[in-house]
């Protein structure tokens, strides 16, 4: 224990580069620990318990000094620090295999031990290199994060944040009787949500204690079964500091980050979404505890996850909590000259595809499967781990090509976002092996422009309904490996999209300068909120419209939380949701809805899940479909309609109506003995929209009004 010492200074430092927290010079306490320690094993990294004690192993391939920093329980809390924390330097001699630093201690508490490291090294940036020594760093491979107990306290903004373990809880019981969804692709219905935004909101109607937590998610699955979904996709819940923006003075230093696209660390739940302040080992069995319920009900756990960048933005006003300090030059991409590239456009974008990230990538992957029986992912900004070292983009992505092939991941659903902010967009073309699925964004635009009545876009609608076999039909691919949506996280919700021609920013203090410029959004003839009812029941027949268009395409839908009441953010495109009033759900409002707008989403939800016809295996064959059209070049037509053919002859008719004129549509004649039933007409009001057992005394024409749509099934 010669090279233990006792220090107490803050954790992340003296010199505190991002100019936040100004610290007293560190004091060296004499009093030491009598622990034995060992050299330690490489693997595996991060801590473990081994027959000799706990072991700590972390990589870095050129830091030049390696210090364990330890907090034990007695000694105070991560907000103070008070009593001070314990570091131990590491003999490259005795504690160095390779690139990995390692030590094992004897008679450590096998939990409620906080742990750091600080790392020294070269000072060159120009070869890339950002070490300093004076900050205490996450361990990378920290199954557990301890910070600030309570999401968005301002009191602990500059908290500081630490690995943790815990290797005296019992394995969690998953249950005899537990098993997994398994869901086939083909059959889902995603439902993208926030953890915390579900329940936050006092109108949820939960227990304070556990409104925006893992736990509040459990109390309100009975909504999701009654809107139909079967898969959740969760915005990030790995570890990230919602305070960031607030560590220093700034334009956006007003803002909480109620999304969580700014990662920490890549295995740790997000503690602050643990109940009552419950702290990391809480969060991680609720975590499981949502996982198991949710699962138990038939809903699938699909993850939001970033890859492509880290908190700890860029040189001008670094964050540094973790890689920066470890190891710069591995974990970023960096330039000739040593500087951060930024395909992010957070300011750093992570070397992906180099062996070292691939195998945490790899493992944080594998972590979330095995440990909290996650059923999928949906990667951001994909197009990021297309890149190569140097930031060129890759044929053949090593990454991509692991993930598609891992023997642990092979269940899962594996999910890009095709694109990033370099420019490099890959929809329809991103690397698969037959197994990615991705966000098609020229469904969203394609749909979005049809519905609200733009010229020359029929034949692409048709297009996207059917499956975009345009981008997909190539080699094993299949229909579900489109993800369709017309509404994500990411800018206007439904509402937003009839209600606003352009962006209002003004609630989030931006200036109208995040998210994009292109949503293809139609306000129905007033900018905003109105009384005017003629305008509002056009509003609500194009929220439907969009619906309906979704749920019949071939493909696999996703829709927004939210936006089965018609939630609004005011036109706000928030890229990365940082205020948090206009991104909560809000229950109050569903429950005033839920006789019309609710009701009809939840019924054409689980009118999908009833019919094979919108979710075929594979791409359309000209038996299976038949368009009612014979002038597709017609640029002026905005007039759809088409019947999709079941083998029992439940045949379905579809006309969309994107006129602003009636359009009296003369309908086939339907399969022997059978007669066309109406289903859906989006021009009727609630509960005439939708109508399950059809009304028939159809003839052989059907007046199809502006700006609607209607569904027929042909029944006995």
């Amino acid at each position: 224990m010669d090279r233990s010492k006792h220090r107490t200074p803050n954790a992340y430092g003296g010199r505190a580069q991002e100019g936040v927290l100004e610290e007293e010079s560190s004091k060296v306490i004499e009093s030491r620990p009598s622990w034995k320690t060992f050299p330690g094993q490489a693997f595996p990294l991060g801590v473990s318990e081994v027959d000799s004690g706990i072991n700590f192993s972390i990589f870095s391939r050129h830091a030049t000094a390696v210090t364990l920093c330890l907090v034990l329980p007695e000694r105070g809390s991560i907000g103070t620090l008070n009593g001070g924390m314990i570091e131990m330097v590491l003999d490259p001699d005795l504690n160095k295999t390779g690139d990995i630093w390692h030590i094992c201690i004897e008679d450590l508490p096998r939990s409620n031990v906080l742990y750091g490291y600080r790392i020294d090294g070269p000072q060159d940036w120009g070869k890339g290199h950002r070490f300093d020594s004076n900050i205490v760093l996450v361990d990378p491979y920290a199954k557990l994060v301890e910070g600030r107990r309570y999401f968005g306290d301002i009191s602990m903004k500059l908290s500081k944040f630490l690995g943790t373990y815990d290797f005296d809880s019992l394995p969690f019981d998953w249950g005899e009787n537990y098993k997994l969804p398994n869901i086939s692709e083909k059959d889902l219905v995603i439902y993208e949500m926030n953890v915390r935004a579900f329940t936050i909101d006092e109108s949820s109607g939960l227990n304070s204690n556990i409104r925006g937590s893992y736990l509040g998610v459990i109390e309100k699955i009975p909504h999701l079964l009654e809107l139909g979904i079967n898969a959740v996709e969760l915005l990030p819940v790995f570890e990230f500091d919602e305070l960031e923006f607030q560590r220093r003075r700034n334009p956006r230093d007003h803002m909480i980050n109620t999304w969580g696209y700014s990662t920490i660390n890549f295995f740790s739940p997000m503690s602050r979404y643990a109940s009552a302040g419950g702290g990391s080992v809480n969060a991680s069995r609720e975590f499981k505890e949502m996982v198991k319920a949710l699962h138990s009900s038939g809903i699938e756990v699909i993850l939001d996850v970033v890859y492509n960048h880290t908190n700890e933005a860029d040189d001008a006003n670094p964050y540094t909590t973790s890689f920066r300090g470890i190891d710069n030059k591995v974990y970023y991409m960096l330039d000739n000259n040593g500087q951060l590239l930024n395909f992010s456009g957070c300011g750093n974008t992570l070397n992906c595809n180099h062996a070292v990230v691939m195998d945490l990538i790899l493992d944080s992957l594998r972590h979330w499967v095995t440990e909290y029986h996650v059923d999928g992912f949906r990667f951001d900004l994909a197009s990021v781990m297309c890149r190569g070292v140097d930031g060129s983009p890759l044929n053949a992505p090593p990454i991509i090509r692991a993930i598609a092939k891992d023997a642990v991941l092979s269940r899962c659903k594996i999910i890009a976002e095709p694109w990033d902010c370099g420019g490099l967009y890959l929809v329809g073309s991103f690397p698969n092996w037959d197994r990615w699925a991705e966000w098609n964004g020229k469904y969203r635009d394609d749909v979005r422009k049809f519905i609200k009545g733009d010229y020359g876009v029929k034949g692409s609608f048709a297009t996207r309904v059917a499956g975009s076999s345009d981008l997909y039909r190539v080699n094993k691919r299949r229909p579900y490996h489109s993800i369709n949506f017309v509404i994500a996280h990411d800018g206007f919700t439904l509402r937003d999209l009839v209600s606003y021609n352009l962006k209002h920013n003004e609630a989030n203090g931006e200036g109208g300068n995040d998210g994009s410029n292109d949503n293809f959004s139609w306000n129905c003839g007033f900018e905003g909120e109105t009384d005017d009812a003629s305008i509002r029941a056009l509003r609500s027949r194009q929220m439907k419209n969009f619906h309906l268009a979704l749920m019949i395409s071939q493909g696999t839908p996703m829709m927004l939380m939210g936006d089965e009441y018609g939630h609004t953010r005011n036109g706000n495109n928030n890229s990365y949701g940082h205020d948090t009033a206009i991104n909560n759900f809000l229950w109050d409002q569903l429950d005033a809805r839920k006789s019309d707008h609710f009701r009809f989403f939840s019924k054409v939800i689980k009118y999908r899940h009833s019919h094979e016809v919108f979710s075929h295996e594979s791409f359309l064959s000209k038996n299976e479909i038949t368009w009612h059209e014979d002038n597709w070049e017609n640029h002026d037509s905005r007039f759809l309609a088409f019947t999709l053919h079941e083998r029992s002859g439940a045949d379905v008719y579809l006309a969309f109506n994107a006129h602003d004129y009636f359009i009296k549509a003369l309908l086939p004649t339907p399969p022997e003995k059978r007669k066309w039933f109406r289903v859906v007409d989006t021009n009727l009001k609630s509960p005439d929209d939708f109508v399950l057992d059809g009304v028939h005394s159809i003839g052989n024409t059907y007046n199809i009004a502006p700006y609607s749509s209607i569904l027929l099934e042909a029944k006995f």
